[in-house]
């Protein structure tokens, strides 16, 4: 007999550690687990401040998180621990944060968070520890699927309004075979009520939505102190060439962007692409925002094995925004490795170092296929001929 986490012993033999925020979805999963009697462990990582600056609004992880979490294991008479990640964080987040925008890029720290301090440290820690899972408080779904092998899958959670699969594609698959998210089938206001059920002080407290470490909504102001050189100016110039205008630093612009370009032109003007190499910031008119072909770098493939195998295509939902559904599209892998995605239907304002995220449905309960980082966006005004020998060979 397997227990509710997939697990072939009781419940109060199974040791099981929580990645406890101060947040109300972490502690709700605490508290559940610990009602089943399991025996839970609480692990709250200090990221960026040393647990002692004001709690800003919309940030995770301050010093008032780790209070709240603190309070929360109390309540639950749980054991609770708070480790000093600041170096890792610095070294595994920031760091690469600040070294996409100077290149260019507009990355998403929270999936290099995930991936390496929460889901590679934390979860080598648990092991550590002799745990048998590690769970946190994500929106999505985790399955087992093979008996045999304790292979698991991840699937679109129940409230697909708090879905955080976009922020997960990079788990490997042995890390999804560690981890268990018990609020996958639930809904964010069943998860507020299980907290006020529970008694639990953080039941009504608001979620966090901002990047943790940008204390104040700028994040050129993070870079530059990182990386001074990256304040280089250079020219901002239209589609069809001319110099329209110069500028203090590309870290100040993501593609897509209107606002801020202190232009004067007869037209609404949107950053379409940026070169780093040469500080130059390109403009052009929304149309030109509008592409159907990306190049993906850094895949990380959860589906069936076939696909890696030479030259292949499938059918898939992509998602290349956390915000937006997922929608058809075709992967395509050629010989050497080389993965691009076609978009049935065109999206605006696709910019390097963001996700696309590969579905095998669209719905509650779609299997999470992977995904990868956005190499390369292929807006038609920009867009080179077409790679004839890749579609060739599918």
């Amino acid at each position: 007999m397997l227990n509710s986490l997939d697990l072939p012993k009781a419940p109060a033999h199974c040791r099981v550690v929580v990645a406890m925020s101060g947040g109300v979805d972490s502690s709700v999963t605490a508290a559940l687990l610990k009602a089943e009697g399991y025996d839970v462990v609480g692990m709250t990582l200090q990221l960026y401040d040393s647990g002692a600056v004001p709690r800003r609004a919309g940030a995770c992880c301050a010093g008032q998180d780790i209070r709240d979490a603190r309070r929360v294991a109390e309540t639950l008479g749980i054991p609770h621990y708070v480790l000093d990640y600041e170096e890792a964080f610095r070294r595994s987040v920031i760091d690469p944060f600040a070294a996409s925008y100077v290149a260019g890029e507009t990355p998403v720290p929270c999936i290099a968070c995930n991936q390496t301090v929460k889901f590679r440290d934390l979860l080598a820690l648990a092991r550590e520890l002799g745990a048998d899972a590690l769970a946190t408080g994500h929106y999505i779904d985790s399955r087992l699927v093979d008996a045999g092998t304790g292979r698991r899958a991840l699937f679109r959670p129940q409230d697909l309004d708090r879905d955080q699969s976009y922020f997960l594609f990079a788990t490997t698959q042995a890390q999804i075979d560690f981890l268990r998210f018990p609020l996958g089938r639930l809904t964010k206001p069943e998860t507020r009520r299980l907290a006020e059920r529970h008694g639990l002080s953080v039941a009504d407290k608001p979620d966090s939505q901002d990047i943790c470490f940008v204390s104040r909504g700028r994040y050129s102001d993070v870079i530059q102190k990182l990386r001074p050189d990256a304040g280089l100016p250079g020219d901002i110039v239209h589609l069809d060439g001319r110099v329209l205008g110069r500028h203090e630093g590309i870290v100040h612009f993501t593609i897509g962007q209107r606002r801020g370009l202190r232009l004067a032109s007869p037209e609404p003007l949107y950053v379409v692409a940026i070169d780093a190499g040469a500080a130059r910031v390109t403009v052009g008119p929304r149309s030109a925002l509008a592409t159907r072909r990306l190049q993906l770098r850094d895949v990380n493939w959860l589906g069936d094995l076939a696909f890696l195998e030479g030259a292949s295509a499938r059918d898939v939902f992509a998602r290349v925004r956390s915000t937006r559904p997922p929608a058809p599209a075709r992967v395509l892998r050629d010989a050497d490795g080389i993965v691009t995605l076609e978009l049935a239907a065109t999206e605006e304002g696709v910019s390097p170092g963001q996700a696309a995220v590969l579905y095998d449905g669209e719905g509650v309960g779609a299997t999470v296929l992977g995904g990868g980082t956005i190499a390369r966006s292929f807006p038609p005004a920009l867009e080179p001929a077409r790679d004839a020998s890749l579609l060739a060979a599918l």
